[in-house]
């Protein structure tokens, strides 16, 4: 069936283009909050005395049914997830020096906001301390809708909701073959994004057997994955055209969320919506988008979610390593990934969580596409010439990437050393 009306909503992928001067780099980090020697995750309560002790800092109470689930400072969020993880949404930012300082000032007011709570936080991917009865939910709507029905399209759907960490990079686009360009190289370098960012091998407090069980947890999610469009040519309508496939999570109208039916947005786009009879908007579409959680995701920018929650140092790293090659070294990049074939990038996604930089992906190991690729973000940040204060570009916040792939040995593995010598 065709599908009614859809130019609004192509229209609003087309409302996000930029041009060259407006590109920016938006990093969203989140961490697990524990307490005590037990690291039993924090209560409701006690992250109430930590949002209101970071009032001091300028940050101010986000509600919703007269519950606080958040802080916002200008363009920034401090935000809570279904297990109570925080997650600084960051500003969109012209450079990684900025990015960089965004985040040390956010940890450190962490950190000082924590002082006389027992609060300490922990960067690593997943959980290795609690299982999910023990967890203590967050109170917003929306999570207790997915508490449900997530389950239903995944069998890993909780444990990704209440015991993984993400940092995920948002990036601008400047036209539609733009956007395609960065929408497929980001997928294609999925298994090598794990492979690099890998920090959560521990559950149980145990070896889990995997470099980053995150990922692991995520493949096996309801509407996550690497969505198959990646693999073909790509524009805005195609995208629109697959993502109105996703059944409805929720539906919000008037402040009140309307549980799903199972039916698709495209249901609700031709009037077939069986519980509601009004038009969907932008806005509902906008709301639908941030419900599909795969790899790459588009808004009106593009998301890149495959990296595991790590320390301050990665979240310098790891926007600069993807801004050196979808800002300035895009085409090169992309003229060596159109070539390789789906089955092989799908083979390497799957097998990287557990095998790392060793994972085999068009006749090469992972830590030699590492190099090529670190080689061509060198090259991009270089050629950006984003300087700091002491005259120093971007390229200063690769050096732990290049120390990875050179000893392949990423954050995992590090981590599993430091068990194994215990």
């Amino acid at each position: 069936m065709e599908t009614k009306n859809k130019a609004q909503f192509i229209e609003y992928f087309v409302n996000g283009i930029k041009s060259n001067n407006q590109l920016k780099i938006g990093v969203e980090q989140e961490k697990f909050l524990f307490e005590g020697n037990e690291k039993k995750r924090i209560t409701y309560e006690k992250l109430k005395l930590l949002f209101e002790n970071l009032k001091k800092y300028s940050w101010k109470p986000l509600l919703e049914n007269n519950n606080i689930i958040g802080l916002k400072k200008g363009n920034k969020k401090i935000t809570t997830e279904p297990g109570l993880q925080c997650e600084l949404s960051g500003e969109p930012l012209e450079n990684i020096h900025q990015v960089c300082s965004e985040s040390s000032t956010y940890l450190k007011e962490i950190q000082q906001a924590s002082l006389g709570l027992d609060i300490n936080t922990s960067s690593i991917g997943f959980d290795p301390f609690n299982e999910i009865n023990e967890i203590p939910k967050s109170p917003k709507e929306r999570y207790k809708i997915m508490t449900e029905e997530m389950p239903k399209g995944g069998k890993k759907s909780l444990d990704m909701m209440y015991r993984t960490c993400g940092i995920q990079i948002n990036f601008d686009y400047i036209s539609e073959s733009n956007f395609e360009k960065i929408f497929r190289l980001g997928n294609y370098l999925t298994p090598l994004t794990i492979a690099l960012f890998a920090n959560s091998p521990f559950k149980k407090r145990k070896k889990s057997g995997f470099l980053s069980y995150r990922n692991k947890i995520w493949q096996n999610t309801s509407r996550a994955g690497i969505m198959p469009i990646t693999f073909e040519k790509v524009n805005f309508e195609k995208y629109f055209d697959h993502v109105i496939n996703y059944p409805i999570l929720f539906i919000i109208k008037n402040g009140k969320y309307i549980k799903p039916n199972g039916q698709s947005f495209k249901d609700y786009i031709n009037d077939d919506l069986k519980n509601l009879k009004d038009k969907p908007s932008v806005k509902d579409f906008e709301n639908h988008l941030a419900t599909i959680f795969t790899e790459v995701r588009l808004k009106q920018y593009i998301e890149i979610r495959s990296l595991d929650t790590c320390d301050y140092g990665c979240v310098c790293n790891g926007p600069a390593f993807f801004t050196g090659l979808l800002y300035s070294s895009l085409d090169e990049s992309f003229d060596i990934i159109k070539k390789w074939k789906k089955e092989e990038v799908m083979n390497a996604y799957f097998e990287a969580p557990l095998k790392g930089l060793n994972t085999e992906l068009e006749g090469k190991k992972l830590y030699e596409w590492g190099d090529i690729f670190f080689n061509l973000s060198y090259k991009g940040l270089v050629n950006r010439k984003k300087m700091n204060a002491n005259g120093k570009d971007e390229t200063i916040y690769l050096q732990h990437i290049r120390d990875i792939i050179k000893n392949r040995s990423n954050r995992a593995q590090l981590l599993i050393n430091k068990y194994e010598d215990c």
